[in-house]
């Protein structure tokens, strides 16, 4: 890892504050004065900042509650981003893995772990995200084998891949789905003459979203659940 990487991520340090201690002679590597930024540091390296040994920076992996009217990128300019509800240093170098929309609520994670993001994301390896949905009219129990057999969404060639349908009321559902293309969900009901008014995600492959937080909230995932995401 790149040295002031190293250090803006064990200290809380912005890259600037960083870059301006290596020129003050403030950091040693291994018993050495550095001052290059870009110098790289592993684990076996020392380093010490004004004379103290620095820990080891660890990736952060964090659940949060999203509610409506936060976006998950950056401040659009109209909406604020989720990123500003986590109260950590550098929050915004993390990474969001999956999305959703403004309007929607619920499970979102969070990392600077770039190979743990990616295993979410990637439709390789088809981890299903479960969605409780409220819908405008009451739910025709034929939708459960369209979402079997796959929906035409409108714009698009291929059908949407086998999704799970399960019907909770007359207007409720709970849907799981195994790709993430845009909007989805309120794209999928569309097709068949129904209209999304509430949307919220419960899980994302083995990780449920925690009944104890309430909206806006997180709280970092603990080792199990980092875990779990390479073993389902």
């Amino acid at each position: 890892m790149r040295l002031d990487k190293y250090l803006a991520q064990s200290t809380g340090f912005s890259r600037k504050e960083v870059k301006r201690m290596l020129h003050a002679d403030e950091v040693q590597v291994n018993g050495e004065f550095e001052r290059n930024p870009a110098r790289k540091v592993s684990d076996e390296d020392e380093v010490l900042l004004d004379g103290y040994p620095i820990d080891t920076p660890r990736e952060r992996y964090i659940m949060l509650y999203k509610p409506i009217g936060y976006v998950c990128s950056s401040d659009d300019g109209t909406h604020p981003s989720v990123l500003g509800l986590i109260e950590l240093p550098r929050a915004d170098e993390l990474t969001i893995a999956g999305r959703l929309d403004v309007d929607t609520t619920g499970l979102v994670l969070l990392s600077d772990d770039g190979q743990w993001c990616h295993r979410i994301t990637s439709p390789r390896h088809k981890l299903g995200k479960i969605y409780e949905v409220t819908l405008a009219d009451p739910i025709d129990p034929s939708y459960v084998e369209k979402f079997e057999r796959g929906i035409q969404l409108n714009g698009e060639k291929e059908l949407t891949k086998p999704a799970q349908l399960e019907i909770l009321s007359e207007n409720r559902a709970r849907v799981e789905l195994f790709e993430g293309r845009y909007h989805q969900v309120k794209r999928m009901f569309a097709a068949l003459g129904n209209r999304v008014e509430e949307l919220h995600r419960d899980a994302i492959g083995p990780i449920q979203l925690d009944d104890e937080l309430y909206e806006g909230e997180w709280r970092e995932l603990t080792q199990a659940e980092v875990k779990s995401i390479f073993n389902a």
